[in-house]
């Protein structure tokens, strides 16, 4: 295997410019979003008890993100590894990543940056349209991870930008795009 493209969104772009733009994203997307919900719903009272749920699945959110990442090279055996890290006394909650032992397809590699906009925002989307009564919080929530995928959509433009053929390969810095060499 040759490797064909190094990709480090957080080189290419900035850790402070992508977080700029994901909270834009997630700001953008709750306005375009709030006013056709809010016509659906218009006779309807919000249930306040649903803070307390909110507030629980905001804090979450980013684990389940991680954790709909893992779920489809979960349920296609393959290996990976979780690091746990909890380097500063500030953070309260501990960051976890992930990291196939090998790489994986361009297929497997799409479906794995889409799984959480798959098994997160659409059923959140769905809940907002049947719960009424919690619409605003569910929406919240969805907009919110909206705004978390940005980067899987930046990857999912690079992926879908390689080679037919190739495999995805993650490490440390982001990731390579990997093509079998010619004989």
């Amino acid at each position: 295997m040759i490797c064909w493209k190094s990709i480090n969104i957080t080189k290419e772009f900035g850790l402070k410019r992508i977080y700029l733009i994901s909270s834009l994203i997630g700001l953008m997307a709750f306005v375009i979003l709030y006013v056709p919900f809010s016509i659906l719903h218009k006779n309807v009272l919000l249930n306040e008890s649903g803070i307390v749920l909110f507030i629980f699945g905001i804090i979450l959110l980013p684990l389940m993100h991680l954790l709909m990442h893992i779920l489809p090279l979960f349920i296609l055996n393959k290996k990976i590894k979780v690091t746990y890290k909890n380097k500063s006394k500030k953070r309260t909650l501990p960051l976890l990543t992930y990291y196939t032992k090998a790489y994986v397809s361009k297929k497997v590699s799409l479906l794995v940056a889409l799984a959480p906009t798959i098994f997160i925002t659409i059923p959140g989307m769905i809940a907002t349209y049947l719960l009424a009564d919690f619409y605003v919080y569910l929406l919240l929530l969805t907009t919110v991870h909206i705004g978390i995928s940005f980067t899987d959509f930046l990857y999912v433009l690079y992926i879908a930008k390689a080679p037919k053929q190739s495999f995805i390969e993650n490490d440390n810095n982001g990731f390579d795009i990997l093509i079998k060499a010619p004989r």
